[in-house]
């Protein structure tokens, strides 16, 4: 008897299944191999001017594409009440009935149908040409309301809290497990500094920026810039588009006179306009 060779495989256990190359296999590029000693720091955030500055530019891009887009629509809807207008003219006038046993029944139905659909193409169309259009014009406001006076400000308060809270994680004390809290060493600070300081570098760099933005909208006199400095007691301001007497004048608010019993507070970049009190 010949000697029998047994399948190293168990008859109940799957056979290994052969990977066949294919096409896409052999059309796949090899990885691109950087210098030996290239390290990409993905840890360094652009300039805050240029991200601005591409969003703007976005922005652009985006109001341009929908303007279109809405000239498209507006052409596509006036082409519909078009055709719904020959449709109409099609059908026999004053309103006339489907005479259901004449010859000219079906076609009567027929027409009446297709102005039917004319119409309800044509009311689709002038809705998209209406959305359309609105899309453009709130694309249109969109930079314009991130560069709003009080938006600008409210964003330069807002940097300006992250950065101190970002320090003060630099300095903030450590927990022990067994003696609770205790302050950080000058090794775990310098850690920690050396791992937030691309975040505060970054804060710093968009308060800077916003700063400066600020500080030409005043400038320009496109945003105001009241403060105790030039603003008294029982003078006249205006925040929020209505007029307040002032009842004191804060470092950084200004608290103004209400019809009830207390008063209401607002600080310095949202007054719109002043006016000193008549002696």
């Amino acid at each position: 008897m010949g000697t029998q060779h047994r399948s190293l495989v168990h008859p109940e256990q799957p056979r290994p299944v052969r990977q066949v190359p294919t096409d896409r296999d052999h059309r796949r590029r090899p990885a691109r191999r950087r210098p030996r000693g290239h390290r990409p720091d993905r840890r360094r955030p652009r300039e805050t001017a240029t991200v601005e500055a591409d969003r703007v530019s976005r922005q652009a891009g985006r109001v341009d594409a929908l303007a279109a887009k809405a000239d498209k629509k507006h052409a596509a809807a006036e082409a519909a009440w078009t055709r719904h207008t020959a449709d109409v003219e099609r059908l026999p006038p004053g309103g006339e009935p489907i005479k259901l046993d004449h010859h000219s029944g079906a076609r009567h139905r027929r027409d009446v149908e297709r102005a039917h659909r004319s119409i309800g193409a044509a009311v689709r169309a002038g809705d998209d040409a209406e959305e359309y259009a609105r899309r453009a014009a709130a694309a249109t406001h969109t930079t314009g309301a991130r560069h709003n006076p009080v938006t600008v400000a409210n964003r330069i308060k807002a940097l300006a809290a992250d950065i101190r809270r970002l320090e003060r994680q630099v300095v903030a004390d450590t927990y022990d497990r067994e003696t609770g809290y205790r302050p950080a060493t000058d090794d775990e600070k310098e850690a920690r500094r050396a791992r937030l300081a691309p975040r505060i570098d970054q804060k710093r760099d968009q308060h800077a920026y916003w700063v400066q933005i600020r500080a030409e909208q005043q400038a320009t006199g496109h945003a105001t810039n009241y403060s105790p400095a030039n603003v008294r007691k029982g003078d006249a301001v205006k925040i929020r588009g209505s007029w307040h007497r002032v009842a004191r004048a804060n470092q950084k608010s200004v608290s103004v006179e209400t019809e009830y019993s207390w008063t209401d507070r607002a600080p310095w970049h949202e007054v719109q306009d002043h006016k000193p009190a008549t002696l």
